[in-house]
């Protein structure tokens, strides 16, 4: 598995998708948490990053399918699915080695929003005046959604061949499980409207960003994603039936 997941990673970094992501979710977050009046930190008078928080699972909408529609889509149009079928490795560990790469090349575009955090922690008045409790539960949030968005993009990716069709899968996937449950609750209200919200992301991502990590929101993600990992597993397993 490492050796795919080593494989994987070194394609992302020989080619421009690695730069281009992390250049563009840097600059439209620094844009929005920095520069722009009606969202800017320096403007809003609060040493707080929430806006960066709910602006950054909007991105990865979009870029987290762009890392992974080539995983298996490329493969297929290449033909070098079959070369890659037929090594010593089960297809837990192939799908387990393309996933790790994807998300791996996603947190690496979490490591510079320290810097903000950094950034912000210094202008507080006093210094250190920022809900650091917050901040933590809401990078980890970040990263265990880019964990599922990374699992849904590998899935479409095996769905198809085509690697356009695989982005537009994955962005739809990735937009019904975080926003989808949330549109289908505010139909309803009381209890039925909150167990419906509980299924998508967004719940679970709102009640960690505000500092608040509790075991049924870690069992949420994790299942999620080793759901949606079987299910690739399972889309691998159809070329024998």
């Amino acid at each position: 598995m490492f050796a795919i997941l080593r494989k994987e990673f070194n394609a992302f970094l020989n080619s421009p998708v690695a730069y281009v992501v992390i250049g563009v979710f840097l600059v439209a977050t620094g844009l929005f948490v920095w520069v722009f009046p009606d969202s800017s930190v320096l403007d809003y008078g609060f040493a707080d990053l929430q806006t960066l928080f709910n602006l950054a699972p909007w991105i990865f909408l979009f870029l987290i399918p762009a890392i992974s529609m080539r995983t298996f889509a490329e493969e297929k149009k290449a033909g070098t699915i079959e070369l890659l079928l037929t090594r010593p490795l089960t297809d837990g560990q192939l799908v387990g080695g393309k996933y790790l790469a994807c998300l791996l090349l996603a947190l690496l575009a979490l490591v510079p929003t320290l810097l903000y955090y950094y950034s912000v922690y210094q202008l507080g008045n006093p210094v250190g005046n920022i809900d650091s409790a917050a901040f933590a539960g809401s990078l980890l949030g970040l990263a265990l959604l880019a964990a599922v968005f990374s699992a849904i993009g590998v899935l479409a990716s095996a769905l198809t061949r085509d690697q356009i069709i695989a982005f537009l899968l994955a962005v739809v996937g990735c937009f019904l499980v975080y926003s989808g449950f949330d549109s289908v609750a505010s139909l309803f209200e009381g209890a039925p409207a909150y167990y419906i919200g509980q299924f998508g992301i967004a719940a679970h991502y709102r009640d960690m960003s505000k500092g608040l990590v509790d075991s049924r929101d870690l069992v949420y993600f994790l299942s999620t994603v080793a759901l949606m990992l079987g299910a690739t597993r399972l889309a691998l397993r159809s070329r024998n039936w």
